[in-house]
């Protein structure tokens, strides 16, 4: 996943994203969005990130148009393009245990928790 500052995710992005599907030029897609065009965008968006976007259903369901899928999807990538974030939702991302506790072991709060052992 890119994480320097060229790491972007808008309207141009979106659209470039949407006109492969259909095979048409970005000026021909439509602002509102179909299930089937939003599912073909998170799977470009996860590809050309190299992440995988986790939206709950109200969030999925709240995605009409190409702006609101900029914001939905852009402020999911800014999130997991910051090492150890958490997206405001709550959702874990980059190895954070929704607990706090890193995959790795180590706690946020700087405390090592022992593969296997229950923390504290």
């Amino acid at each position: 996943m890119s994480t320097g500052p060229e790491l972007r995710f808008g309207r141009a992005e979106a659209l470039a994203m949407l006109a492969r599907y259909g095979d048409r030029s970005p000026d021909q897609v439509d602002d509102q969005i179909g299930s089937l065009e939003l599912t073909w965008l998170i799977a470009e968006a996860e590809q050309a990130y190299g992440v995988q976007l986790d939206l709950d259903d109200d969030r999925l369901d709240a995605i009409r148009t190409v702006d609101d899928a900029v914001a939905a999807l852009g402020a999911q990538l800014a999130a997991a393009a910051r090492p150890d974030a958490s997206a405001l939702d709550g959702t874990a991302l980059e190895g954070t245990a929704l607990d706090g506790t890193a995959l790795d072991g180590a706690a946020l709060d700087g405390d090592r928790v022992d593969a296997g052992a229950a923390a504290p």
